[in-house]
């Protein structure tokens, strides 16, 4: 049966949109944004950093995009089809998608910005999604067709991402990227003092509808409890933020107002298993039975989120319960000590500063509970840029993080845990059972069935206990109650901002 997307415009949304911005103040034709962590580069292909992500959303776009319900929507394409096969894929662009130089979004373009997703030289976060892709035409200016190898359940979602933006071939050509930002996204970059703040303007050649404001100044201030006070002071219309604790302060402030959602994002304690002892299976799993996720999460995200396995999207998620030593059972984790013959070691564990700022916190919990194994952790603070270039070189012992999630479990896992995952040497661990039984997943259509499928994935992975999964966090931003229309969203998105709109 061939599947058919197309995009349905609100009527009246411009106009309301347009009426509200004519009717503000000189003053409140800014949004005034504030957030505690600085991008770290400006190529929306190779970024992993949270704080990247939020920022070239704004400017770039995918051809589709997830919303805030997370169904897949049009974005530069404004509609596509699957040939009864499976085995095709045909994006119609939007006549109306333009560049913020004015050019328009071709098929050239969207050939151009996949085979760069595809080279390996480019280090793309998200090749290995792409791997199905076979061929990719361009027969006009308006369609570009995608030849799949085999069936591709979640390519729609992988590709919504801006890991997979459209960018122009032509910066692709010349090698701007990296440096200097073109997309067809909602704003334009006008200035970026890093770690200080971002200047973006509305891109009058946006095809997704208008603004209700000119443009977004957002000031980085790294420590939290200042972008309360900013917005306690009304300096500050909206803000992101990611330490729980501030966030459960904004409720108790009568001119704020808290967004909150729960995320797919997973907090976790990777381990590498490339590196002795941790290598060793029983060790592992001795690990993971020694450590009390309930209590992490409630000592250092304020009890603000849930124990969590592998698989943090609900459609595929199995109670943690059911998973291995879900709960900490120091008998046993000890029994597996003794099993594994490590008779107590050190390591080294990496944390980052501000990303997330629970970070520091978490690895302190886990120092302490380890302990009672006879395991020693030294923790390693660095900025986020610096455990950014480690965590991708696979530079660690064990590393907490806090990785993206996604709708589905093949793009969130496939990078990490197959033998052709661009991430794997992150992971430092592959498994013939958990390769295999992703790519049944992806090559399955039936719902039930890649249920099925997920959920042996997720018992088998949280066993063989390569990284602790930890729990998943909360997503806030808070506002002014002068600021209303945003829409939050469980994949951490900013691009809600498109929608707000300002009172007087």
């Amino acid at each position: 049966m061939q599947m058919k997307f197309t995009r349905t415009v609100l009527a009246g949304m411009a106009a309301m949109l347009l009426s509200t911005a004519l009717a503000l103040p000189a003053q409140a034709a800014e949004l005034r944004m504030a957030w505690s962590q600085d991008a770290t580069g400006l190529d929306p292909h190779t970024q992993t950093a949270f704080s990247s992500l939020r920022l070239l959303e704004l400017i770039y776009e995918p051809l589709v995009r997830l919303d805030a319900k997370l169904d897949v929507v049009p974005a530069v394409a404004e509609s596509w089809s699957f040939s009864d096969d499976g085995l095709t894929l045909t994006f119609k662009i939007d006549a109306n998608a333009k560049f913020s130089d004015g050019a328009a979004v071709t098929s050239e373009d969207v050939k151009a910005s996949f085979e760069r997703l595809l080279d390996e030289a480019t280090a793309a976060a998200a090749r290995s999604n792409f791997l199905s892709i076979s061929a990719i035409e361009a027969p006009d200016p308006a369609t570009v067709v995608f030849t799949l190898s085999q069936p591709d359940a979640p390519i729609l979602v992988a590709m919504a991402t801006i890991n997979a933006a459209v960018v122009p071939a032509k910066a692709i050509a010349d090698g701007s990227i990296a440096t200097a930002t073109l997309g067809s996204g909602p704003f334009v970059l006008d200035q970026w003092d890093p770690n200080a703040k971002e200047v973006l303007s509305v891109n009058p050649n946006w095809a997704g509808g208008d603004i209700a404001y000119d443009g977004i100044t957002i000031s980085v201030l790294p420590d939290e409890t200042a972008i309360l006070a900013s917005l306690r002071a009304g300096q500050t219309d909206f803000a992101l933020l990611n330490d729980p604790l501030v966030a459960t302060l904004v409720p108790n402030e009568p001119n704020l107002q808290l967004n909150a959602v729960p995320g797919l994002a997973y907090n976790v304690l990777q381990l590498n298993p490339s590196r002795a002892p941790m290598d060793n299976l029983k060790l592992r799993q001795a690990i993971s039975c020694a450590v009390d996720r309930q209590d992490i999460l409630d000592t250092a995200l304020v009890g603000e989120g849930k124990v969590t396995g592998p698989l943090t999207m609900p459609a595929y998620a199995s109670d943690p319960s059911t998973l291995f030593c879900y709960e900490q059972d120091l008998e046993k984790a000890k029994a597996l000590m003794a099993e594994s013959g490590v008779d107590g070691f050190t390591a080294k564990v990496i944390a980052a500063t501000g990303e997330p700022p629970v970070a520091s916190a978490e690895a302190q919990v886990l120092q302490s509970q380890l302990a009672e194994i006879g395991i020693t952790l030294e923790i390693e603070l660095m900025e986020l840029n610096v455990y950014v270039d480690r965590w991708l070189a696979g530079d660690f012992d064990m590393a907490v993080a806090l990785n993206g999630g996604r709708p589905d479990p093949y793009p969130m896992y496939n990078r990490y845990f197959t033998k052709e995952g661009n991430l794997v040497k992150v992971s430092n661990f592959t498994d013939d059972e958990i390769d295999s039984l992703l790519q049944q997943g992806r090559v399955e259509t039936d719902i039930a069935k890649r249920k099925e499928i997920f959920q042996k994935f997720e018992a088998r992975l949280a066993e063989l206990s390569p990284w602790i999964w930890l729990s998943t966090s909360n997503l806030y931003t808070a506002q002014l109650k002068t600021v209303s229309g945003f829409e939050s969203s469980a994949t951490g998105t900013l691009f809600g901002v498109t929608k707000i709109t300002l009172a007087q």
